[in-house]
């Protein structure tokens, strides 16, 4: 079919990626420094990384090209959040994101008190982003899916819900990801006793649960399991 669609002189560009940055499609990537229109079915032909160019590299043509294929485009985006979420851990990778596993057992033992709070985080990382599908501290583990905001909501988080348990943490909304793959992956590949998710009682929190419960499905594994959603002041609602 004839339709518009961008052109990139390769003469003009410098390489600066802006234009790649800019297209939301993932239809231009830099290559030898120069950037390239590698699917020409995702270029959608409205433009937007046009005013970014700095050296004007980039026009409109019309010329015969395939139609824009959105639900590609779509498959392709999801692809490129869960690829982000795979992060690498291991010594040359970030050393925020290095695994750890924290030694707990006497503090399991030791009451906390108001003047002497004690963490009951039993590893790192525990952004669903960050944290490996398959890890130690998943054997045997209780696992804990909370929402980003209900440690901050309900005040007695870690000594009701966080101990004794292995705590991953995410936000549907921020992060504009499903977790379902990630989390089917984790409660599949590990011997994991039991599942606890926390959410608040905002709607984007239904997300997480949704995931949750479909990862749980889909695991084909057959775990006890809870909700127990937080209000926006603070209270156990369920």
């Amino acid at each position: 079919m004839i339709r518009k669609i961008i052109h990139i002189d390769e003469d003009k560009c410098n390489g600066c990626g802006l234009c790649a940055k800019a297209c939301h499609e993932g239809a231009i990537e830099i290559v030898d420094g120069k950037a390239k229109l590698m699917r020409e079915d995702f270029c959608d032909g409205f433009g937007d990384c046009l005013p970014n160019c700095p050296t004007g590299a980039i026009t409109f043509e019309e010329r015969e090209a395939p139609a824009y294929d959105a639900a590609a485009v779509k498959k392709a985006q999801e692809g490129r959040k869960m690829d982000a979420m795979k992060h690498i851990h291991g010594e040359g990778g970030c050393p925020g994101s290095r695994m750890m596993q924290f030694a707990r057992e006497e503090a399991e033992n030791t009451p906390a008190s108001a003047a002497r709070p004690v963490s009951r985080l039993g590893q790192w990382p525990c952004q669903i982003k960050l944290v490996p599908a398959q890890a130690p501290f998943f054997d045997g583990a209780k696992l804990l899916i909370a929402a980003d905001c209900t440690a901050y909501a309900y005040a007695n988080m870690h000594e009701e819900f966080m101990r004794g348990k292995i705590t991953i943490i995410g936000c549907p909304k921020l992060d504009d990801v499903d977790y379902t793959e990630k989390l089917t992956e984790i409660i599949r590949s590990n011997d994991i006793r039991s599942v606890t998710i926390v959410r608040m009682e905002v709607p984007c929190c239904g997300g997480l649960q949704r995931a949750a419960e479909n990862a749980l499905r889909d695991s084909g594994k057959f775990i006890p399991w809870q909700v127990v959603t937080i209000s926006r002041d603070g209270r156990i609602l369920d």
